[in-house]
């Protein structure tokens, strides 16, 4: 079932709206198109309800906040709700600041989501109002292990349940769930985590995921993780000695666009729970 997510994808072509941060922006972009979607970019109040109308989707990443695009975030997503496109948050920071954790509550609140994606110390704060971050990354004390695995699962599905949406909870171990089924993804390489915006490159393909596969949310959110774990893989496995972090960061968008079924089918590591 997953792998058929990203034929689909290919075959969609999804359009994907994206209110995301300047750090990544750049790399979200090539990421959707690695990966057979297409990007808009788009933060300014006065256009993004015409821009989310064009998509398929909508990406909200709350990296770089300032009272212009927060207006957009919201005007935007009322917009794809009017229109039933698929919309995902990605709480990035929420834990470091007010600003941040009130704008991804409120989000929350007041919009329809489909999937919230981020660090274990994020998707905590949302859920449980408490949490702590190191910046932008999840703090040691928040990981996902497997001595603390089925506990994670349970809070994963109770979350999902309670918010009403998909979570996707990324790290070492990656857990999608909804309020009923929860997959345990082990794809990837640590190493990922000194790349600056591979949670928001996943971000922005989830949501193409999403689009492409309307009636299979949750595979198609499991799907994404496992092809971005498995783009870390790929890409780790043909670096060469004197490449570094940005070298690792164009294979794993390369990795991405060369993915197609068979890849993924025999590369996806996970459990269904």
């Amino acid at each position: 079932m997953l792998e058929q997510c990203i034929t689909n994808v290919r075959a969609a072509v999804p359009l994907v709206h994206n209110i995301t941060n300047y750090v990544t922006v750049n790399d979200v972009a090539n990421i959707l198109l690695a990966c057979g979607g297409s990007p808009i970019m788009s933060d300014e109040p006065e256009d993004v309800s015409d821009i989310t109308s064009i998509c398929g989707g909508l990406n909200i990443n709350i990296g770089t906040l300032n009272q212009h695009s927060i207006e957009a975030m919201f005007v935007a997503g009322r917009r794809a709700n009017e229109l039933g496109h698929p919309v995902l948050l990605d709480p990035v920071g929420a834990g470091a600041s007010a600003l941040r954790t009130n704008t991804a509550v409120k989000l929350m609140e007041e919009l329809k989501l489909d999937a919230i994606r981020g660090n274990v110390s994020e998707i905590k704060t949302l859920a449980l109002g408490s949490g702590t971050t190191k910046g932008v990354d999840a703090d040691a004390a928040d990981a996902v292990t497997d001595g603390n695995l089925d506990a994670m699962v349970r809070f994963a599905k109770d979350f999902a349940a309670k918010a009403g949406v998909i979570v996707a909870i990324t790290g070492a171990i990656d857990l999608v769930a909804d309020g009923n089924t929860c997959y345990v993804i082990r794809n990837g390489r640590p190493e990922m985590g000194r790349i600056t915006g591979t949670g928001c490159q996943l971000s922005g393909m989830m949501t193409a995921f999403l689009v492409a596969n309307p009636d299979n949310k949750l595979e198609a959110a499991a799907a994404a993780v496992c092809a971005m774990g498995l783009a870390g893989e790929t890409g780790w496995s043909h670096m060469r000695p004197e490449d570094g972090n940005s070298t690792y960061r164009n294979r794993i968008i390369d990795a991405i666009s060369h993915m197609d079924a068979d890849t993924l089918r025999e590369g996806a590591k996970y459990e269904v729970r």
